[in-house]
């Protein structure tokens, strides 16, 4: 018994993953009310913390054999919340190229980011012992999905009626870059709600 390895909490690593994917969306708030280079070295920097928690949970999957739910959704999850965070330090990637400041769509659907991490966290904080907290918060987070689909709509309608072409494309892609990343986090919804399924 001394020599057994202690079983490994996949649940505390993706909840611990989702909560850096969340102080990422908080900082790139900031960094879209104040684009200064801290703003943006603070989601980079937040961004490889995030990278270093996926690979640590890819490793730990590699070295168990047994694991408390399928290997497969861990892996999924995992994945899910990884490409959140990706698709934030993209964001700022691109509008420090494009030199384009964050207007009040960008604002908006950065914050239906935010509000949708916050949901996913507390879904993952409860996936263990409180399925069914987990799977409102999981579902809720679902909803926002839908408002950044609706703000993505209304931000090319508008973008749209511009004259500068060029500054279309470029803010064209932004919102892109934000609206897959809400696709992104509803499919980490769906796969905690059938992650609950299962283990009912």
């Amino acid at each position: 018994m001394w020599f057994k390895k202690k079983e490994k909490d996949f649940f505390k690593m993706l909840y611990e993953q989702g909560g850096k994917t969340l102080e990422g969306m908080d900082a790139l708030c900031e960094f879209a009310e104040n684009p200064s280079p801290e703003n943006s070295k603070k989601v980079l920097d937040i961004k490889i913390e995030a990278d270093e928690l996926r690979r640590i949970i890819i490793e730990e999957l590699n070295q168990t054999f047994i694991t408390p739910i399928d290997r497969e959704d861990i892996f999924d999850i995992s994945r899910a919340i990884d490409d959140v965070m990706d698709y934030a330090a993209t964001t700022v990637h691109e509008m420090q190229i494009y030199k384009v400041a964050a207007d009040p769509h960008i604002k908006k659907m950065i914050d239906i980011l935010r509000k949708t991490g916050r949901e996913l966290v507390a879904a993952l904080k409860n996936l263990h012992q409180y399925p069914n907290i987990a799977m409102e918060h999981a579902t809720r987070a679902k909803t926002y999905e839908n408002k950044m689909e609706r703000s993505y709509r209304e931000a090319l309608a508008e973008l749209f009626e511009g004259s500068d072409p060029i500054y279309m494309l470029k803010m064209r892609e932004i919102y892109r870059h934000l609206s897959n990343a809400a696709d992104r986090g509803d499919e980490a919804a769906n796969l905690i709600n059938n992650v609950i399924v299962k283990i009912r």
